[in-house]
Order: structure tokens, then sequence, then C-alpha cells
């Protein structure tokens, strides 16, 4: 008995031992976890901006697939910040209140290692690793002053920039990429911005006018989701920052000339048409046909056409009311000399009318009458 006990006694030490190594290892690798994208990514996003939403507003989500497209266009515009529609992107110049324009924001996002840049090839857009710009060789190819920021590392570069030392005052312009894609799942055009290029217009040492260097491409879906924490106001009327930067591009506020097409030949428009006036017909026409492609997809309906044609002849009537009346005057002259010529001739070809006698000069006439004189 004594030694079945022993043996039971042992059996339950050595299960609490096993039992306390477990509960001390099960407590040692609990911190211990593995990292996923989405920890990475919530660690590197801004505040505000979580890994949840840069996967919302990234473009795997987003994107179509094969089957689902049937056409699609990728234009290339200039967006003129001097221009009214475009002033949003450029003030505030500083900082007011929280509010920053879209360079500011840019730079800031790219300093904190929170943004990928790439380069600005001419004719060619490869937003791959090959490609990436590092963020040094910008800062230091346009003489923008930096410090490297605390915790900055070799691997993981930070920097520092005043504000002051921001060029936000001469970055006047962008070059953006506009995807025109038309989807058979809502039957629908659908445009979308795909990257951007700041341009920066800086003058040389002597004057002059102001040289234009686009600095570098960003994807917009890398910034889609730190733009759309950022309100702005589109107007004076409205001092209420109603939208924001996201809105504002995915509603197409911007106002912007098209310098380029994606063609077999992979030239701009200045080099497919010098002369200005045939390439600013050949801008007008892409963008009619795009503003129009939906329009061509179905056949109207009688009713359809029966009112676009009361509407066209509404219109030209409108149109052409003061010029009839003028006309109608004119004629009026007109019609009146060709009757008075018809009535001219008609007189010289009618024989005089005869005078009616009276009887004194009838009986006159029969006593001269040369008859009675013979008998």
């Amino acid at each position: 008995m004594k030694s079945l006990r022993y043996i039971l006694s042992a059996i339950t030490i050595a299960t609490a031992a096993l039992a306390a190594v477990a509960q001390d290892t099960s407590s040692a690798s609990a911190p211990v976890r593995r990292r996923t994208d989405r920890d990475r990514k919530e660690a590197s996003a801004t505040p505000g901006v979580t890994g949840r939403m840069q996967d919302f507003y990234s473009a795997d989500n987003t994107s179509l697939s094969d089957a689902d497209l049937q056409w699609m266009r990728v234009i290339y515009r200039q967006i003129d910040l001097e221009k009214d529609k475009n002033a949003p992107l450029y003030f505030p110049e500083e900082p007011v209140d929280g509010q920053e324009n879209l360079f500011r924001i840019i730079m800031r996002l790219l300093a904190d290692g929170n943004l990928k840049a790439y380069e600005y090839l001419d004719g060619r857009e490869i937003f791959t690793e090959k490609y990436q710009s590092a963020v040094k060789d910008i800062l230091d190819r346009f003489y923008i002053i930096y410090t490297p920021a605390k915790g900055s590392t070799e691997k993981n570069p930070r920097f520092t920039i005043d504000e002051a030392d921001v060029p936000a005052n001469e970055v006047l312009s962008y070059y953006i990429i506009e995807k025109w894609v038309y989807d058979t799942r809502n039957n629908r055009l659908r445009p979308s911005v795909e990257a951007i290029c700041p341009v920066l217009h800086r003058a040389g040492d002597f004057g002059g006018d102001a040289i234009r260097y686009p600095m570098f491409w960003v994807k917009y879906s890398d910034l889609r989701p730190h733009l759309a924490q950022q309100t702005i106001f589109l107007n004076d009327d409205n001092n209420l920052p109603t939208c924001t930067y996201d809105d504002f591009f995915n509603l197409t506020m911007y106002e912007g000339d098209i310098y380029k097409t994606r063609n077999l030949k992979n030239k701009s428009m200045a080099q497919l048409y010098p002369d200005p006036e045939d390439r600013k017909r050949a801008q007008d026409s892409i963008q009619a046909r795009l503003d129009k492609f939906e329009e061509r997809l179905w056949t109207p309906t009688r009713e359809e056409l029966l009112a676009q044609a009361e509407a066209k002849a509404a219109a030209e009537a409108a149109a052409s009311g003061d010029s009839t009346e003028v006309k109608a005057e004119e004629k009026k002259p007109a019609k009146s000399a060709r009757a008075s010529r018809s009535n001219d001739k008609a007189r010289s070809k009618k024989k005089p009318a005869k005078v009616k006698e009276s009887s004194a000069s009838k009986s006159s006439s029969a006593t001269k009458s040369v008859r009675r004189r013979k008998k």
C-alpha cells in the first residue's frame, strides 16, 4: 500500500510539474506573434489612416477584371493651378487650421516614408520597384533643404523638412494620368486618376520665363487614403470645407488640357499636331468623344428621337428668329420693285383706252362725213 501511495504521489507531482511547464511556455510564447501585412501598414500609417483604410482604397479591391472591361483609353492632362477651378489644389500656400495644399501633403508623406515616388520618364510611366526614386535623391536634385529625422535608418530613411523650405509656391501645375474604362457590370464609363506628377516652375539665375521640371510620379491608390482625410472648400461663396481631395479628383472637379493620349507611336499631342489650332481641334474632338461615349452605346427610342428633333427645331428657330425678321424686311422692297416692273410691262402692252364721245361730237362728225357730202 505504501508503494502504491508513493507511486500516486509521484504521478501527481509529475503532472503538476508538466502543467507548470506548459503554462510557462504558453505565457512566454504569447507575446511572440508573426507580424502580418496589415500590422506593418498600421505601424507605418499616418494618424487617422489605418491599415484597413489603405486596403479599402487600394487598387486591388477597386480594379476590374479583364472580363468586365470592354473599352479603355488612357489620357494625360496638364492641370494649371492658375485656373479658378484648380485653385483648391494650391491654396492655402501655408498650413492654416490643419489644412494643407496638395504638394505639402505629398512632401510630408514622402519625408515620413509613407509614400513611394517613381521616376519621371519622358514618354514612359513604369511603377515598379526598379524605377522607384529615393527620397534623398529627389530632395538633392531640386535643392530642398532637409535634415535626417529621429529614428531614421539607412534601410528606412526619414527626413525633416521645415515648412519654409517646401517649394509649394513653385509647384504651379500637375500632370495626371486618367484611365477611362467602360465597365460592363453597370454599363457606364468610369474615369479614374492613376498617377499624379508635381511640376516645378522655376526661373533661371538670370530671370526670364520659368522652366518646368516634372519632379516624380506617385500612384493615386497610395495617396488616396491620405487625401480622403483632408477637407477643402471649393469657392469663395462657401467657406465651409464640404469635400475632400479624394472627392475633388473622383468627381473630376478639376480642369485640365489633354497633352497626350496613349498611342502606338508614344508621341505627345504637340508632336502629332505641331500647329496649335490643329492641336486644339484634336483635343476638343477627344474630349467630345469621351463625353458622348455613353450616348453612342444605345439606340434611342422613337419618343427620344422626336424629342431631340423638336428641341433642335426650337433651338434653330430661336437662334434664327432675328435674322428671319431682317430677311422679311429685305424681301418686301424687292417684291414691290418686281411688281412695279411687271405692272409697267402690262401697261405698255395694253391698247390705249377709247374715249367715249359725247352726243354733240357725234352729230358734228356726222355733218362733216364724206359720205353725206357726196350725197
